[in-house]
């Protein structure tokens, strides 16, 4: 295979004329990824149409050999043959065009995921600056779509038992305090308590990654960021909020055991009907491993404290201990909201920021751990494939002095890379060099 000459270098130097281009590079790569998904299924096609196509040829020459059979029966072995590979074929094309489809529609609803994300935050920022009191409806509105969607989701893939863990919970209290009773001093500090605690610190124990692309993790974020979002700007931010939320009024200052005991409590009754719904009423569904809690999903990852130690207790004693584990969490989870951050909006918000900046640190480890791996096993295994074609095409034909066929000359040999992919990737990394030649030798100050 010959040289293919690399792109300068210079093309990938910035400068300040195209600085506004890189908020778009996340994208591309994102685009770029799946697209060359897509490239990889149709190379795999071509392998294996070509090896189809020497099956056919090797059968042909049998038939030569074995029988020298007159002009007309060949002729008419040679049919069968040829209509034997086209059914192969038909075959291989519908597989090819449904798994085609099913990309698509993943790549549509990932980038209306990706859009809906980045849209989310842009929104929530530009109403807490220009109309605070609208945020308790804004984060109305993004629930009565995204958790609908959640519990769909959920329930389609067996994971509906997640559904009655706390932070779905406080959700609904919280929905139900903002619209039903806004003048219940007793709810509001219990919403306000388990906001900023339990929900809130969940997206550090539960590794909750900003991953805009990925619409089960934006809920995710959703779920554990508006509400102390929520509550933060009625408390601190929201102009006259007594008179929309007259529990303020009666709570000027919060009375920091009153409110671990009131916390506790509603916290306590969630407890107790989520042991009796789950671990009672659903012991043998969950015991026979057809569905999944917070609990199992603890016991099969050993990477995390929690479920090693877990996994180190007897079966039986596994359950109790995650809840009382669970109910001191929620209590020490409770204590920088009660003695911190209700009277002081300048650690509100920061501690709304520490929050959110885990979840895009998170994020950012996703896009460069797992879907960056991700991305170079399809180079690799694109490689090896561009390698195995060129090494057939150099060995040849067995058959090519046999009379070609109009039906095998569409079959186009797989060592040529695509132009579709090289347009692709062109501009992304002078690496693609060992994409395109596996053969040539790369200065190593590029590799």
């Amino acid at each position: 295979m010959g040289y293919i000459s690399l792109p300068s270098l210079d093309r990938f130097v910035g400068d300040e004329s195209s600085d506004w281009t890189s908020a778009f590079t996340l994208l591309d790569t994102m685009e770029t990824y799946f697209d060359s998904r897509i490239d990889l299924l149709q190379r795999n096609w071509n392998k294996h149409a070509d090896k189809l196509k020497h099956k056919a040829e090797s059968a042909f020459n049998d038939v030569l050999k074995k029988h020298r059979p007159t002009p007309e029966a060949l002729s008419e072995n040679f049919e069968r043959e040829v209509v034997r590979f086209r059914r192969r074929v038909s075959s291989r094309m519908t597989s090819l065009s449904i798994a085609w489809k099913s990309a698509k529609i993943v790549r549509t609803r990932e980038k209306l995921s990706f859009f809906f994300g980045v849209m989310s935050v842009f929104f929530s920022a530009l109403i807490f600056g220009l109309a605070p009191e609208w945020i308790h409806v804004a984060y109305t509105l993004q629930a009565a779509v995204l958790l609908p969607w959640r519990a769909y989701s959920y329930k389609r893939r067996m994971w509906h038992y997640f559904l009655f863990d706390l932070c779905y919970y406080v959700n609904i209290l919280n929905f139900i305090y903002i619209w039903v009773f806004p003048q219940s001093a007793f709810l509001f500090v219990a919403c306000y308590c388990l906001s900023h605690g339990s929900v809130a610190s969940a997206v550090i124990t539960w590794r909750n990654s900003l991953v805009f692309h990925d619409l089960d993790k934006v809920i995710s974020i959703f779920v554990h960021m508006y509400p102390p979002y929520v509550f933060t700007v009625m408390r601190h931010f929201y102009p006259n909020a007594e008179e929309r939320f007259p529990a303020l009024k009666e709570v000027p200052h919060l009375q920091p055991w009153r409110a671990l005991l009131l916390s506790s409590i509603i916290y306590l009754v969630w407890q107790l009907l989520y042991w009796k719904f789950v671990y009672v009423d659903r012991k043998m569904k969950i015991e026979s491993g057809q569905r999944a809690t917070s609990l199992t999903f603890l016991l099969n990852s050993k990477r995390g404290l929690i479920g090693r130690m877990l996994a180190a207790t007897k079966p039986q004693n596994r359950a109790p201990y995650f809840m009382i584990g669970q109910f001191v969490y929620a209590v020490l989870t409770d204590v920088p909201p009660v003695f911190l951050l209700y009277d002081s909006p300048r650690w509100s918000g920061a501690f709304l920021i520490l929050i959110f900046a885990v979840s895009v640190w998170n994020g950012g480890a996703y896009y460069i751990e797992v879907f960056g791996r991700k991305f170079e096993r399809e180079l690799e295994a694109l490689r090896k494939e561009l390698a195995e074609a060129n090494s057939r095409s150099e060995r040849g034909s067995p058959t090519a002095s046999a009379p070609a066929s109009p039906m095998l000359e569409p079959i186009v040999d797989s060592a040529t890379p695509s132009p579709v992919l090289l347009a692709q990737y062109d501009g992304i990394t002078p690496d693609i060099a060992l994409l395109v030649t596996p053969a040539t030798p790369v200065n190593d100050k590029m590799s």
